[in-house]
């Protein structure tokens, strides 16, 4: 039986629909999660424990586990693991994206300036120590600006400022979100950096592809239908087929191969963010792994006398050398909602799921958050209640059966009663 490794966090949503897909393919996943490796196998997965922080260290247990169970391939799912995979696939000799470039990818002034120097459209930026007094830098400021952490992901930390007040209010509440327990936690080394950025005006993309031995394809172009102007940037609806014109999408698949080029990224999944303003493709980030969270069940491939697959079984065959290019994107359009966190407490619970699931068009709704957990609220965030899925013959229709499905729920969320000690 063939195997691959897979890193990803314990938690991670995309880790269950892997060993579905690896279960179709009669394939073995062998899983390497930060976890602690102290205890007895909790998540019952057989994972190999390791560290994202300590890349070496995690490097060698890694390779001292695999000498008893080699592996074909090596997948990544979330930002953070993607150095250490890429460090473990280069000493197995696999094919993927270089250390270096991973590093450089997971971080916003390292991919800034990797694309700044290949002479591609960058906001104007700059990082600062965290822990500066950001009224003393607003002769540097020329707004409107956004201010957000240089490796958190998704959105989180990314506030928008308009004038004096707001950049000093939003610096002091990405400072404060680097300093939470949570964050501190990660012992990443760049948590003490803050990155200003010039905002950029236009309507958000993103690309799904992947790089083979250095070449761009795409599998799919999502339209983000809802304007992401700030001042937080919480991303809800995905939907493909994309409805700009071709020259647009040509425009948006050239730059993201000269980004994915530039920061060095080789071999393997990516899923970029594009701006488009009057001035031409600003790609925000090329990320050295496949879409998060869930977003993947919006992908599924044709090929002619095969059955339909996901994302992470194409991921997979491509792991192993395969050649996958005779998959491409089923013909119906596609979307899907990341369900949005209204306001953080205490989630008690969501009504409607029923009558949201029998809506046309309507493939799945999930209620991910569990019932008494705390939920926090972008920009602070890094979660979503939930994902509803749906297929139409159109763009236009599936977009509109995820709004309407949403429209079907009603969300419990208590507030938080926090504990007063005397």
């Amino acid at each position: 039986m063939k195997c691959v490794l897979l890193l990803a966090t314990t938690t991670g949503y995309q880790t269950r629909m892997f060993a579905e897909a690896a279960a179709a393919l009669g394939v073995e996943i062998v899983y390497a999660t930060d976890r602690c490796d102290h205890l007895d196998d909790p998540w019952r997965d057989g994972a190999i424990p390791v560290r994202f922080h300590e890349e070496w260290r995690s490097v060698d247990v890694i390779l001292k586990a695999l000498e008893s169970r080699p592996v074909s391939g090596v997948l990544v799912v979330g930002d953070r693991p993607t150095v250490l995979a890429a460090h473990v696939t280069r000493l197995l000799g696999l094919a993927g994206h270089p250390p270096e470039a991973a590093a450089a990818a997971r971080d916003k002034r390292l991919s800034r300036e990797r694309l700044r120097a290949a002479g591609l459209p960058v906001p104007e930026f700059f990082a600062v120590p965290a822990v500066i007094n950001p009224a003393t830098i607003l002769s540097r400021v020329v707004f409107p600006v956004v201010v957000k952490p240089t490796v958190l992901s998704g959105s989180r930390g990314v506030i928008r400022a308009d004038d004096a007040l707001s950049f000093v209010t939003a610096f002091d509440r990405v400072r404060r979100l680097l300093a939470s327990t949570e964050v501190r936690e990660l012992q990443d080394a760049d948590l003490d950096v803050i990155q200003v950025e010039s905002y950029i005006p236009g309507e958000e993309y993103a690309l799904e592809g992947l790089l083979e031995h250095g070449e761009l394809r795409t599998l799919a172009i999502f339209d983000k239908p809802d304007p992401l102007e700030g001042p937080f940037f919480e991303e809800s609806i995905y939907v493909t087929p994309s409805r700009a014109d071709a020259g647009r999408q040509r425009q948006i698949r050239e730059v993201v191969a000269r980004a994915a080029t530039a920061i060095g990224l080789q071999h393997g999944p990516i899923h970029a963010e594009c701006r488009v303003s009057a001035r031409g493709v600003y790609v925000l980030e090329v990320a050295a792994r496949p879409i998060g969270g869930l977003c993947a069940k919006a992908l599924r491939f044709v090929k002619p006398g095969e059955a339909s697959i996901g994302l992470e079984q194409l991921l997979l065959r491509l792991a192993l050398g395969e050649p996958v290019g005779e998959w491409q994107r089923e013909a119906a359009a596609s979307a899907v909602m990341m369900i949005p966190i209204p306001r953080s407490g205490v989630f008690r619970g969501v009504t409607g799921v029923a009558e949201a699931t029998a809506m046309a068009g309507i493939d799945d709704v999930l209620i991910t958050a569990k019932p008494d957990q705390h939920l926090i609220a972008l920009p602070e965030g890094a979660s979503y209640l939930g994902f509803i899925f749906a297929h139409a013959l159109t763009p236009e229709a599936a977009e509109r059966a995820v709004r309407d499905a949403h429209a079907c729920l009603r969300v419990t969320i208590d507030p938080r009663l926090e504990v007063v000690r005397q």
